[in-house]
């Protein structure tokens, strides 16, 4: 029998088994660069388990990717944890039911586009897109069209990594080129015209309802990020394309999904992005923010009509089932996150957070190489008109005392809603000293 590791293990202990155990995300095994040891978190802060670039703690500019918008520790989070854990940690969803799930359904029904009214809880994001993806399939099987089978996106999106949210994800300078002519073979529109405030492109209005209509036959559903397009490029697009996604699905008898994941929960300055279109989807997938960043739970809402459609079917279930649905744990802290969310004006604080971001990424337009500077809510993004060299910028970051997470040509950063002006300024340095050293 191999000796059991010690309780606590030295850092250099610990990159030494990383290195030769734990694949990384998006990275190759072994690494190839070494990680930053993180000993522990609080409010915004990480703080490392030895020094990195004379660092020994950084604000975390990325809500661990999006998620830990009340950032580490809270106490209203920790305690909703607790609490639970003296209750049960987990018991299984087919056949039982339990107070936090039933109640978070209902809160996500109240707060959500009055449309959904029906609740799949998932394990992930992607999870939730999968889900998101079957629903639309089987509601058309159930009502006797098995053909409209395809998906509808634009390019640039990005809907996780998983196999249906994959064939929806962009497979042009995407991350899933890799499994092209494997996976199902979707329609792809143009990427929307850049610009928030932008107004409508009439040729562009014309090329999304026209690929519709030629489409609708075979389509069970058109599938995009709503406003941003997130992990795919962080592009911005007018909200009025979502109006013409929904005129153009209604029309033709197409079923219109928004993947809310990283834009829900307040990161876009609403509470859900489809708010700045003033339009609903049939179903709806949100995720990451909901638990706050402390545990991974998604859910995928729909109407009654597709509800009812998919138990109207030859087999009138949907055919899905995680083993961890609606794990309580997850989702009595994700009940407490929404509280702790809507029981402050959470908008004036997204809004403050965007005021900062502008004036302090504005300085990156003079920066060599860069080609955009864009802000929206709590996102602030600076691409540049190459690849960003990776480990350079995220050197330059953590010499600024600052967690970021640059990929392809951007240095972004997407700041926890309690961050404070001047944590948001030392936020907005980094980026522009990563940009420049990209």
């Amino acid at each position: 029998m191999p000796e059991p590791l010690p309780g606590r293990l030295s850092p250099d202990v610990l990159l030494d088994l990383d290195r030769q155990h734990v694949w990384h995300p998006y990275g190759p095994m072994p690494g190839r660069q070494e990680p930053l040891v993180v000993a522990s978190a609080s409010g915004v802060r990480l703080r490392l388990a030895g020094p990195a670039q004379g660092r020994t703690e950084l604000i975390d500019g990325m809500s661990s990717w999006w998620s830990a918008i009340h950032g580490y520790r809270h106490p209203v989070l920790d305690e909703a944890a607790r609490a639970q854990l003296d209750r049960m940690s987990h018991v299984m969803f087919g056949g039982l039911t339990h107070e936090p799930a039933v109640r978070l359904a209902a809160r996500l029904v109240d707060i959500g586009p009055e449309p959904l009214r029906h609740v799949f809880l998932a394990d992930s994001g992607s999870v939730s897109v999968e889900v998101a993806v079957k629903m639309c399939l089987q509601y058309w099987r159930s009502l006797g069209r098995p053909q409209k089978r395809r998906l509808l996106t634009w390019r640039g999106g990005y809907h996780g990594d998983t196999w249906q949210p994959m064939s929806v994800c962009d497979p042009e300078g995407g991350m899933h080129g890799l499994w092209s002519g494997v996976l199902p073979r979707q329609v792809f529109a143009d990427a929307p015209p850049p610009g928030f405030d932008a107004p409508v492109d009439p040729a562009y209005e014309a090329h999304l309802r026209n690929l519709i209509g030629r489409h609708a036959h075979e389509l069970a559903a058109v599938v995009v990020e709503p406003v941003v397009q997130g992990a795919g490029g962080m592009a911005f697009h007018s909200p009025g394309y979502l109006r013409v996604l929904r005129e153009a699905c209604d029309e033709h008898g197409v079923l219109l999904v928004f993947d809310e994941i990283a834009t829900g929960f307040g990161r876009t300055g609403r509470l859900f992005a489809a708010e700045h279109a003033g339009v609903a989807p049939d179903v709806m997938c949100v995720g990451k923010a909901m638990t706050g960043g402390y545990l991974s739970m998604a859910a995928a809402l729909c109407t009654t009509e597709v509800a009812e459609g998919i138990s109207r079917g030859e087999v009138p279930v949907l055919a899905h089932g995680p083993t961890f649905m609606g794990n309580p744990l997850a989702a009595a802290v994700a009940n407490a996150s929404l509280d702790l969310l809507l029981g402050q004006d959470w908008a004036v604080e997204v809004k403050r957070i965007e005021a900062g971001l502008r004036e302090g990424l504005a300085p990156a337009r003079d920066v060599a190489g860069v080609r955009d500077v864009r802000v929206l809510g709590a996102i602030g993004v600076v691409q540049l008109d190459h690849p960003v060299d990776m480990a350079a910028a995220t050197r330059a970051a953590v010499r600024a005392g600052v967690w970021l997470r640059p990929f392809r040509d951007l240095v972004y950063t997407m700041p926890p809603y309690v961050t404070g002006d001047p944590d948001v300024a030392a936020i907005c340095a980094a980026v522009v000293s990563a940009a420049a050293a990209g």
